[in-house]
């Protein structure tokens, strides 16, 4: 599966557009509440949420804001491909050693990549509550947002755990794909942990007709 940055390769594309209006939507959101810490996750494996997330966070460090994206699918990590940085260290040295999160510079202005690092034999063993609310607490002294990637919800129980910390959540759907009675229970696992759930994005529809080439 390849795995693109289309906010850098295609700016102007509608897909890039998009995620633009996106960032704009999750600003409006924060209006009310804080919305510092954000998951992006799925209710299944077949949706590129990691794709999605790094796009989302490409347009907002874009737009001024210091982004911090944390990798934490600790069992098939993929922002270090997308971002074409060493994914050697990363959150599961941090969780296990302790001292300051190894973030690695991208090729983004103000956005930086917590890699996942060496995937351990069991990636749930090392998560948890206290340890993800320090990291998190860290992280959001040093940037605007931080975007947390995570497996997809009913799959393990790592998404849960990282929804129950942060600030909101964005679940994200494959058109096409992801069935409506999976949509529905990842929902009411994620509401399950008290999070506040931000939306749900829709990925690969169909490019829409109307406006398309609006300023191109």
């Amino acid at each position: 599966m390849s795995l693109t940055l289309v906010t850098l390769s295609a700016p102007r594309s509608p897909a890039a557009e998009a995620y633009q209006s996106l960032r704009t939507n999750i600003e409006f959101s924060a209006l009310d509440r804080p919305l510092r810490s954000l998951l992006v996750t799925s209710p299944d494996a077949e949706t590129r949420t990691s794709e999605a997330l790094a796009n989302l966070a490409v347009v907002i460090a874009e737009a001024g804001d210091k982004v911090i994206v944390v990798d934490g699918d600790l069992r098939r990590p993929q922002q270090h491909e997308i971002f074409q940085v060493s994914g050697e260290a990363g959150l599961s040295d941090w969780l296990l050693g302790g001292g300051d999160p190894p973030l690695t510079a991208t090729n983004v202005s103000r956005l930086k990549l917590l890699a996942a690092g060496p995937v351990p034999p069991n990636p749930v063993a090392l998560l948890s509550y206290n340890r993800l609310a320090e990291l998190l607490t860290t992280l959001t002294s040093e940037a605007d947002y931080v975007l947390v990637d995570a497996p997809p919800v009913l799959a393990v129980t790592d998404a849960a755990l990282w929804a129950s910390q942060v600030d909101g959540a964005l679940l994200a759907v494959s058109a096409g794909r992801t069935k409506r009675e999976h949509a529905q229970r990842a929902k009411e696992v994620l509401e399950r942990v008290r999070t506040n759930i931000v939306g749900a994005v829709l990925l690969e529809a169909e490019t829409a007709t109307v406006g398309g080439g609006y300023g191109q």
